[in-house]
């Protein structure tokens, strides 16, 4: 199993508890594929260094898992559709 590291960044315009949410399905779907939640932590709004799609702010999470190569296709595919979610990105830490 490896390590692997995702963080997200939500809409601004979403409710902090909306947010929440829509991470704990992200874990959902990663348990379900067979990951093991390591930690999830949520950082909150924070101002980005550049405008990305013309949005200055965002939430910020990160969860850390271990899961065999290829689990994540079906949540990377999941947050690319999502309209909440404005980037995010698998991380494998050395």
């Amino acid at each position: 199993m490896r390590t692997y590291e995702l963080m997200t960044i939500y809409r601004p315009e979403l409710a902090e508890s909306d947010v929440r949410a829509e991470q704990a399905r992200v874990e959902a779907a990663l348990t379900d594929g067979g990951a093991e939640i390591t930690t999830s932590d949520f950082w909150g709004k924070r101002r980005f260094a550049y405008e990305i799609q013309h949005i200055h702010e965002g939430y910020y999470t990160l969860v850390v898992f271990q899961s065999e190569p290829g689990a994540t296709e079906l949540v990377d595919r999941a947050l690319t559709l999502s309209d909440n979610v404005v980037r995010h990105k698998f991380i494998r830490p050395e």
